[in-house]
């Protein structure tokens, strides 16, 4: 490839060298356009530069002087060539523009967009960051600010949008597009809100994203002149036009200017006689093709006769088009009169007696004539204050008359309009003054003047002198009067002229003549006599060949001559004027179509006496001449002896650089206005539409080589044409097809097909996030018309599938190793692989995590926005998926045997990519999941192990050492053993927690009053198990087994737990005294905990989701857990109550001290009796009463607050109260022959009273608490309360069975 600095510097070298006289390329060419438009075809000047410039360093000597002056000739001598071809083909472009007779402006294009340039795309950037840095004063949501987010992270700062924005292929309304799918979404996918729409919520959240576009200024705002490339999608005039092509072509303003006034652009008579020429032309050609048999090489024989007649269809085809258009555009009510020439007689017999003959009323013309009388002068003959006016009239019409004005004062100013049919009419004007006398019929005629106008007559106001009455006083009466005739469109010249012919105009006169154009192939020289319409004579000039001629002495009359020759005639006309024959010979020119142009011939400047005169009247037109600078060349050359197909060629070629170099993104598509001007060319110049394509379709494919955006549609409608053209089914019917066409296109196939496959395998790169919007469908759509045989055969489909297959696989591959560059992970191993070596395995797993990640993006993109695309082959984009996940494993699998052993870091990896590969029904245990699958199974049966063991270990060492303390008030000291790590299950936690000791476990388990082993066994099992079930391991066997032995261990794991802590709990339940001074230890009540912690536990741990055959056996093995944890809660509370019981039984003990009969009963009874006469003796029975109602309630309350399962609470108080009855019913009954003593009654009733009541406040039912025992042992104290208060007199003291709220406490 040249350097942009070398070939910039050589060539302006050689502008200096050409002094400004070469013509520069303008900016809508390339640098390199020079060599491009030589005849050469294959470009080879562009190819030999860099083998040229390369090979200069290793010369040994520097070339000669002769050799670089001998190169600098040929340099300049080829930008002669460059410079007289862009002229050339300049000169023929204006004239389509000029004069079109073909093709319109399209107005039903699609409107292209202005072009986001690198400086738009900055500011974009950057007044995004501002808003998300909260820079601007756009309010918006979270969810909005999210999206804006995304949208600036993944879509403007890509890459690849950067390079489909400097290719020139993008607009702001592409941007706008995927923002606009982006948020569709994310607005679906939000909830819905009552009274707010979704569509609502779009439609601000897209004013608000073109409000951060727009920012302070319009991005879009354009200065109050528009440049032409800003107003080039428009329909534009003539002047916008050449201006288009000046600067497609490099023509500068000057040349222009000479080219315009020497083609008579502004001429429509001209440019039409141009056409007719170049069509004779055309059609002479052909004849000559005919005669010689000198044809292209064809396909076929036959095709050379076929190709004639396309030649002769084309040029009648033109001739009625030309036929069609009005004789001349904008001119009043003239309509064209159809005079149809047959298909034959336009090539074959032109002129003979087949063609139609003119009627006299064939060309009768139409004037309009205007008479302005302005004032008389010289009036004498009429008093001042006599009133007069003016009548106007035109011979055969009606009569007009001016106001009326005093003599004294003529003036009027009065305008008349007429219509005639004379090409020379008679105007009549007269002057009136009114008549006093009482008899006067009639005013009184003061003088008149007789007027005989041309079209060609002064339409200036001239004095004229009146003709007056005899005997008038009025000798020097004038009028000032204008008459303007306008000419017909369709009168092309007029005049007054010698003639002599043969058939027409026999006798030497002179005469009034106009060339009439009848149609736009009909013209008539007509001679004319006053006050007729139709002429006295005409002549058809079809057939006719003008030119200028020496003087004839022997007619008398004219000085000037020139002839109409035809074979068997010729007409000679003379005129009294050179100037006036130039511009009769010019109008004759035009009207025959010859192709031959005359020239004023140098020897009737020397017959002429008056050659001076003829010499300054002619200097003019010949200093016009001398001003063209070397234009009269193109101007006078012959369309029909070029080749246009090369012209064409690089007129395409150059637009379409200069249309690709504007201010739109126009993806190749041409502007109207260019469409119009390249349909007229080619019409006009016979181009051949097959070759129009190919050349389109190979310059389009070279602007997408080098990095142009280019609309695929393009492509297909271009190479559907010519592939129809070649095999033959045109939809007009079968054409010639040329043996070049044919390789041409089978070379432009191959191109193409080359080119799309490339483009599918770049389809990232080539269609960004789906821009331009389905260009890849259109690209798929094209390759399967490409790889057809011929038009009409479908191709299969799998053929088409096993190419889009083999691109997809490339497009694996380049998409894998452009990702693995833009992570830094190739390159990094290319540059210093002793560096990647030395990379620790945590770096190199953490690159690969994020080389997960941007390859789950990528794919993510691919099936957001080119899926649809390959909607045809969705297992061909799985394919494609599998071959890049199969060469992202090359990388993982390196990565993951670089991890230690026993690592359990690399779980998040297999976490994110398998929650992708899961949830894509086509990836799901495809090649790569499962290969996935295999690497992490040994790591997960490894991690289970492991975590089985630790956490058996956990329960035997800590429960041999567990204080049984309750885990809230030591979550921040527990034991801190070594375990595996659990992975960090969110993907997003920064930090992987340990089992051992979790900081966070304090407010977790706020409320419970477990152990701490416990509850890190239990949380353990829960994280193992949460762990697991967020692997989400897709394959279902493996997935149930997984699940089956969590569920296993964490039964045999609560088992364990439960058997120790029972143990534990009789152990510490044998420590604890028998004395009212009991009180339940917190470390019972953890255990207690523990227990109601694994029965809750057991129904989140352990149940299984399974299936029904293992249904029955699981729930078997579950209610065996259950049925161990109800037994060892029943045991506990059993021990707990027989420890309160045994308590109670130590009171009823004490009191059987005073029992009736015993002898240490009644030292008691004196001993209170003596010593209650010194000093206050508390009532009998209270303190052991009261202690023991003390012990029962604290220890009610311990319970109550520390054990955390109510139902198991209410069963412990319900046995504990029915137990306590059961023992006092039964030491009562031992005692039914006895009375009880005084000490004895007081305390059991208090104790009873009491019990019952502290337990009915902690919720034991009405049934447990009025039981059979309990009424067997009120009644007997009931009994008991009444014998005493008979024997003794004191009584109890107020303590008594009844219920009294006034009892102490």
């Amino acid at each position: 490839m040249l350097d942009p600095s070398s070939s910039e510097e050589e060539s302006d070298e050689v502008l200096e060298e050409e002094k400004g006289e070469v013509l520069l390329v303008a900016p809508g060419g390339c640098s390199g356009s020079s060599p491009r438009v030589l005849p050469a075809p294959n470009r080879e000047p562009r190819a030999r530069e860099p083998g040229r410039q390369g090979s200069g360093p290793a010369r040994p000597a520097s070339p000669s002087p002769s050799v670089l002056s001998e190169g600098r000739e040929e340099q300049e001598r080829l930008q002669k060539e460059e410079r007289e071809r862009r002229l050339q083909l300049y000169v023929f472009i204006v004239r389509c523009i000029a004069y079109p007779f073909n093709a319109k402006q399209p107005t039903d294009m699609a409107r292209r967009q202005q072009k986001l340039n690198r400086q738009q795309l900055q500011i974009l950037k950057e007044r995004f960051q501002a808003f998300l840095n909260g820079e601007t004063q756009i309010v918006a949501d979270e969810a909005f600010c999210n999206a804006v987010r995304s949208y600036y992270e993944v879509f403007l700062k890509s890459d690849r949008v950067a390079r489909m924005v400097h290719s020139g292929g993008c607009s702001a309304n592409d941007f706008r597009d995927v923002f606009k799918k982006n948020i569709e979404k994310r607005v679906r996918s939000l909830p819905e809100i009552d009274g707010l729409s979704k569509e609502t919520v779009l439609s601000s959240w897209i004013a608000k994203y073109d409000a951060i576009c727009r920012g302070e200024e319009d991005l879009c705002k354009q200065p109050n002149r528009m440049a032409l490339s800003a107003v080039s999608e428009l329909i534009l005039s003539k002047e916008q036009l050449y201006e288009m092509f000046q600067q497609i072509l490099g023509i500068k303003k000057l040349e222009h200017q000479l080219i315009y006034n020497a083609c008579q652009l502004d001429n429509a008579d001209e440019q039409a006689a141009q056409i007719r020429r170049e069509l004779d032309g055309r059609l002479q050609m052909a004849e000559q093709m005919t005669k010689e048999r000198k044809f292209p090489k064809f396909v076929a024989k036959e095709m050379e006769n076929m190709f004639i007649e396309e030649l002769r269809s084309s040029v009648n085809l033109l001739m009625a088009n030309l036929e069609s258009l009005p004789v001349s555009k904008g001119g009043p009510e003239f309509k064209l009169q159809k005079l149809k020439r047959s298909q034959n007689s336009a090539f074959l017999d032109i002129g003979d007696e087949n063609e139609i003959q003119l009627s006299k009323s064939d060309v009768v013309l139409s004037f309009t004539l205007e008479i302005v009388i302005m004032e008389v002068q010289g009036l004498k003959s009429v008093a001042p204050n006599r009133i007069v006016y003016c009548t106007m009239e035109v011979e055969g019409g009606e009569k007009l008359q001016t106001d009326q004005a005093e003599a004294s004062r003529p003036q009027w100013g009065t305008q008349g309009d007429f219509t005639t049919t004379h090409p020379r009419p008679v105007v009549k004007v007269k002057l009136f003054t009114e008549s006093t006398g009482v008899l006067a019929l009639e005013d009184k005629e003061l003088g008149r003047v007789i007027l005989y106008p041309t079209s060609n007559s002064s339409k200036s106001p001239e004095l004229h002198k009146m003709i007056v009455p005899k005997n008038s006083q009025d000798s020097d009466l004038k009028i000032k009067l204008a008459v303007r005739m306008d000419k017909p469109p369709h009168m092309k010249h007029c005049g007054y002229l010698y003639a002599l012919g043969q058939k027409v105009w026999k006798r030497w006169k002179k005469r009034y003549f106009v060339l009439v154009q009848v149609s736009q192939y009909t013209f008539a020289m007509c001679s004319y006599r006053e006050k007729k319409s139709e002429p006295q004579e005409l002549m058809q000039l079809e057939g006719y060949t003008v030119d200028y001629t020496a003087p004839h002495t022997g007619l008398q009359g004219g000085r000037m001559f020139f002839n109409a020759v035809k074979e068997g005639d010729t007409v000679i006309f003379a005129s009294d004027d050179d100037q006036d024959r130039i511009l009769w010979v010019q109008a004759m020119y035009r009207a025959t179509g010859q192709s031959y142009k005359p020239i004023p011939a140098s020897q009737a400047q020397k017959m002429n006496p008056k050659g001076g005169n003829v010499h300054m009247e002619l200097s003019p037109l010949y200093a016009d001449r001398a001003q063209k600078h070397g234009m009269d060349e193109f101007i006078s050359a012959n369309p029909c002896k070029f080749d246009h197909a090369s012209l064409f060629r690089v007129l395409q070629r150059q637009t379409l650089d200069h249309r690709l170099n504007d201010s739109y993104s126009c993806l190749g598509w041409f502007s109207p206005g260019q469409v119009f001007v390249l349909d007229e060319y080619c019409a006009r110049y016979g181009v051949r539409g097959c070759h129009r394509h190919l050349c389109y379709l190979n310059e389009l494919m070279d602007h997408s080589e080098n990095g142009a955006v280019i609309d695929p549609t393009l492509l297909h409608y271009s190479f559907a044409f010519c592939a129809s053209h070649v095999h033959g089914n045109r939809p007009d019917g079968i054409g010639t097809v040329s043996v070049e066409e044919r390789e041409r296109f089978e070379e432009t196939k191959n191109r193409l097909s080359s080119l799309l496959e490339n483009q599918i395998s770049h389809f990232r790169y080539c269609f960004p996030f789906g821009r331009p919007e389905g260009a890849l469908k259109a690209t798929l759509s094209l390759l399967e018309r490409v790889l057809m045989k011929d038009i009409a055969t479908p191709i299969p489909a799998e053929e088409v599938k096993k190419v889009v297959r083999k691109c997809l696989e490339k497009a694996a591959l380049i998409n894998y190793m452009r990702l693995t560059e833009y992570a830094k992970i190739e390159a990094t191993a290319e540059k210093d692989p002793e560096t990647l070596n030395q990379a620790t395995p945590a770096r190199k797993l953490e690159e690969v995590l994020h080389l997960a990640e941007l390859c789950i993006e990528v794919l993510q993109q691919n099936e957001e926005h080119h899926a649809e695309a390959f909607a045809w082959w969705p297992d061909l984009l799985a394919e494609h998926a599998e071959k890049f996940w199969s060469l992202f494993s090359v990388d993982m699998d390196s990565a993951l045997e670089a991890q230690p052993q026993d690592s359990w870091d690399t779980f998040p990896l297999f976490q994110l990519l398998n929650n992708f590969l899961r949830n894509d029904k086509l990836l799901c245990n495809g090649k790569f999941h499962k290969h996935l699958q295999e690497i992490y199974v040994p790591l997960v049966v490894r991690y289970v192990d492991l975590m089985e063991s630790s956490i058996a270990q956990s329960i035997h060492r800590g429960l041999e050492q567990e204080s049984w303390q309750p885990v809230k008030s030591i979550t921040n000291s527990l034991p801190n053993v070594a375990l595996p790590k659990v992975p960090s299950l969110p993907l997003n936690l920064p930090q992987i927690p340990s089992f051992s000791a979790p900081t966070w476990m304090a407010s977790l388990y706020d409320s419970t009053n477990g152990s701490a082993t416990s509850e890190d066994l239990f949380w353990k099992l829960d994280a193992l198990q949460m762990f697991v079930f967020d692997l989400h391991w897709p394959e279902p066997e493996f997935a149930h087994h997984l699940e089956q032995r969590l569920k296993l261990m964490a039964s045999d794991m609560i088992e364990a737990c439960v058997k120790r802590t029972r143990i534990a709990f009789e152990l510490k339940l044998q420590k604890t005294n028998k004395s009212m001074d009991l009180r339940i230890p917190a470390s019972v009540c953890t255990m207690f905990n523990v227990l109601v912690d694994a029965k809750k536990q057991t129904a989140k741990l352990c149940i299984l989701d399974g299936g029904q055959e293992f249904a029955g056996q699981w729930q078997q093995y579950h209610s065996k857990i259950d049925d161990l944890i109800e037994e060892t809660v029943k045991e506990i509370i059993s021990l707990l109550v027989s420890k309160f019981v045994s308590v109670l039984e130590g009171v009823l003990s004490k009191l059987s001290r005073y029992d009736e009969g015993t002898f240490f009963s009644s030292i008691l009874s004196f001993t209170v009796k003596a010593a209650a006469k010194y000093v206050d003796v508390p009532k009998p029975g209270m303190d052991l009463a009261d202690t023991y109602i003390m012990f029962v309630r604290q220890n009610q309350d311990i319970l109550r607050e520390k054990v955390n399962e109510e139902m198991y609470i209410e069963k412990l108080f319900d046995q504990w109260y029915s137990s306590s009855m059961k023992v006092i019913c039964m030491w009562l009954a031992d005692r039914l022959d006895l009375q009880l003593h005084i000490y004895q009654l007081k305390t059991l009733i208090k104790i009873v009273k009491k019990t019952y009541r502290d337990f009915r406040l902690q919720g034991v039912l009405e049934g447990t608490l009025n039981s059979k025992t309990y009424d067997t042992v009120h009644s007997r104290l009931t009994v008991e309360e009444a014998t005493v208060s008979v024997t003794d007199g004191g009584g109890l003291q107020g303590i008594t069975m009844k219920d009294s709220d006034e009892e102490e406490g």
